[in-house]
């Protein structure tokens, strides 16, 4: 199994948000998940944007996880570093 944090989207046209997640590499962008570690909605305000548990995402990352560069720019956003 290769496990990838990234994105699933919900939402209507124009006005997306996002749940950041832990799915198999080969699932479809809105299939199913393993595990949600939080959310991202971009339009929102600058404090309720990103939410999300770093130690489940260091958890997954340390058993291999491999995160996308999207998610790793949101966590980057937040200060936490996932090495």
């Amino acid at each position: 199994m290769s496990a990838t944090i990234r994105l699933k989207r919900f939402g209507t046209k124009k006005r997306p948000y996002y749940r950041i997640v832990v799915m198999e590499k080969t699932a479809p962008r809105d299939g199913k998940t393993i595990e949600e570690l939080g959310y991202y909605h971009p339009i929102e305000a600058e404090d309720k944007q990103i939410v999300f548990d770093a130690d489940k995402a260091k958890e997954w990352i340390a058993k291999g996880a491999i995160v996308t560069d999207t998610v790793r720019r949101i966590f980057n956003k937040k200060n936490v570093t996932m090495k």
